[in-house]
């Protein structure tokens, strides 16, 4: 008999953790495969600080090759799906084509950023899902500050030391609440400017962090005013010019800088499928089993599955679900397989962290509210706890950045082109024009 191939859509935490727990149990005795457009996973928690400086991107790029020995992956962008066939086509990074078969198939595609019909946003503003983005956005900060040092008209100035962060929620909190640290290193040595640079937190919701335990949230807040951000709840954006923004309230506000977090939605190749989608996600069982296709599992961002913690929702768009449901697919695969038997998921949170720069983190371990230093500690080693590779090199920078001054420099490499607000794939492949197959029953 062949060896059973299962084949991973995704390598996000949900497919990277799949393909772990499979190659696991496996101990070779099946052929594992990842497509991914990326030869790495990224430790999506700790982008903000390579956003700011404090962490250089292959910190949080944990290498597929190197983390998941014997799992075969294919650099790609799945789009095409035969069910009947049981392939998957895929489109590679110079524009070439292929497909691989399989026997189990794991859809874990995770999200992309979430977009509202705000005129302006899409040509003006900046997502934050990936390595690209953020380095746009610690070269974009500080090229605004080196502008503003040598701009003539005050108005100008302003401006360019404006920071306007969309979405009030577990990354537009970070980003804001780093942004402004990462600001105030920059201008410590430049006197022309006037003033501390300005950063906003805008967000409909009427607390920070709205998802969460409230205590976070006010935690939160507090570490925020306290460094000058100005939190305006219960706002948004009406519409985004290349001068500024102007604000449902009806006030406007100049800024160059437009960075929006207002939340994700599953990838766009979920609604190509043809197949039974729920808020946008995949339809599954409690078994992560997409309905009639007993081969086909779905898991993480991409897949609506039952929260039974909570009877009649679906588990929330968080890294922690993700990586339990990719522990419980390769044990339900292996399961199909005739090893152990298979498991209905049910995870109840175990609590959140939220790193706030400097000494400052929110946290709630096992429902235990935190903030301040120990909020941090906690913070820093659930992160590295967390992280399946690259920890003493975290840690290392973490200790520089605590004794040494930040790098404030420009290094070019990501222009604003390469990561529009609409990309689909905010990791992943340029569009060249290419669309997704539909999928073929």
């Amino acid at each position: 008999m062949a060896r059973p191939r299962i084949v991973i859509v995704g390598a996000g935490f949900a497919g990277f953790e799949t393909a772990r727990t499979l190659s696991r149990l496996s101990r070779g005795a099946a052929d594992i495969v990842i497509i991914n457009p990326t030869d790495y996973f990224l430790y999506l928690p700790l982008l903000p600080e390579v956003a700011t400086g404090i962490l250089e991107p292959r910190r949080v790029s944990v290498s597929l090759a190197a983390a998941l020995p014997g799992v075969r992956v294919i650099l790609g962008e799945a789009d095409g799906f035969d069910f009947s066939a049981r392939t998957v086509a895929y489109r590679d990074p110079d524009g070439g084509k292929g497909s691989v078969s399989y026997h189990r198939l794991v859809i874990a595609a995770g999200s992309v950023n979430k977009l509202l019909p705000v005129p302006g946003v899409t040509e003006y503003a900046h997502g934050f899902r990936g390595i690209p983005e953020a380095l746009f956005l610690r070269d974009h900060i500080t090229r605004q500050i080196e502008m503003a040092d040598t701009a003539d008209n005050p108005a100008e100035q302003e401006a360019r030391s404006t920071f306007v962060v969309v979405g009030a929620g577990y990354t537009g909190t970070e980003v804001a609440a780093q942004g402004v640290l990462f600001t105030e290193a920059l201008t410590r040595r430049r006197p022309g400017l006037r003033g501390r640079p300005r950063w906003l937190l805008i967000d409909t919701a009427d607390r920070v962090l709205p998802s969460l335990d409230p205590r976070l949230g006010r935690a939160a807040d507090e570490v925020l005013r306290r460094r000058g951000v100005e939190v305006l709840l219960g706002s948004s954006v009406r519409e985004a010019t290349p001068e500024g923004v102007h604000l449902s309230d009806g006030d406007f506000v100049p800024t160059r800088s437009l960075i929006w977090c207002v939340g994700v939605r599953p990838d766009p190749l979920v609604a190509d499928l043809g197949l039974q989608t729920k808020q946008g996600r995949l339809v599954v069982d409690e078994f992560l089993n997409v309905p009639a296709r007993p081969d086909v599992y779905a898991c993480g961002d991409a897949a609506a599955v039952p929260d039974l913690t909570r009877p009649g929702e679906i588990t929330g768009m968080t890294a922690q679900h993700a990586t339990r449901q990719g522990k419980t697919v390769a044990h339900n695969i292996a399961a199909s397989y005739g090893r152990g038997r298979r498991r209905a998921y049910e995870h109840h949170d175990l609590g959140f962290v939220v790193d706030l720069g400097g000494l400052d983190s929110a946290a709630n371990p096992l429902g235990v509210p935190l903030n301040g230093l120990p909020a941090k500690v906690v913070t820093r080693g659930y992160h590295l706890l967390s992280m399946p590779g690259n920890r003493v090199r975290v840690a290392a920078d973490w200790l520089l950045d605590a004794v040494l001054p930040r790098q404030g420099v420009q290094l070019g490499l990501v222009p604003a082109t390469a990561v529009p607000l609409d990309s689909a794939f905010p990791q992943g492949l340029p569009d060249t024009g290419v669309t997704r197959e539909k999928a073929r029953s």
